[in-house]
């Protein structure tokens, strides 16, 4: 998947005269963490939501209420916005961009051109979004978790297993937890019992959430 597939291309953006407290508002009303400032057709900065927290109250310390109020109805995104802009293209794979802004501890990816125009933009909302898809959790059907052997042949083995029950996967993932590789499939049955019942007749050890109690009990 790549992340001209799942950019949004219809999205909020404010201008660099766009007042604080309106931005401000923008945000909570469409659950972002960031917005993009456009001048014109150009992209020239981006301001983050606690760039606004930490703007607004800086405010209170030394002012009473009218003058604040008078200052907050003043106060624009151009005195507050960042220009080191954080941009990716079309053509990277989605897994890519989400680690960078993991590691970088970004809100979001303005997605652009070779010539650096402005196409969408791609934040952690569709991060999330592209999470549970991958998961097949819209579509149904059970999940079954087990711990593997980091060996080859292991996925081709237990889709046969599958396939020869009438079966069909879902989608698959792999968790690494403490040297343990553990795979994660979501197959087309109701029912998840068979088909735990006869991976684990293949030498796979079937792990659930018990599993993993003390680690998260103090």
């Amino acid at each position: 998947m790549y992340v001209g597939l799942k950019m949004l291309k219809n999205f909020v953006t404010v201008t660099p005269k766009t007042l604080v407290k309106d931005a401000e508002k923008l945000l909570e009303e469409n659950r972002l963490w960031k917005l993009l400032v456009m001048e014109g057709d150009k992209l020239v900065g981006y301001v983050r939501k606690n760039d606004i927290a930490r703007a607004l109250p800086s405010l209170v310390t030394s002012l009473d209420r009218h003058e604040l109020n008078y200052l907050l109805s003043k106060l624009t995104i151009d005195k507050i916005m960042r220009t080191n802009i954080e941009v990716i293209s079309p053509d990277v794979e989605i897994e890519i961009a989400a680690k960078r802004m993991s590691d970088d501890d970004l809100a979001g990816l303005a997605v652009v051109d070779e010539a650096g125009e402005l196409l969408g933009y791609i934040n952690r909302n569709i991060m999330l979004d592209v999470f549970v898809e991958e998961m097949g959790m819209n579509q149904g059907g059970s999940r079954i978790t087990f711990e593997v052997e980091d060996r080859t042949g292991v996925l081709h083995e237990v889709s046969g297993v599958i396939k020869d029950m009438g079966m069909s996967i879902i989608s698959t993932a792999t968790f690494y937890h403490d040297g343990m590789r553990i795979v994660v499939l979501r197959v087309d049955s109701p029912d998840p019992k068979p088909v735990e019942a006869a991976i684990a007749a293949r030498g796979f050890r079937i792990v659930r959430a018990k599993d993993f109690e003390s680690e998260w009990q103090h």
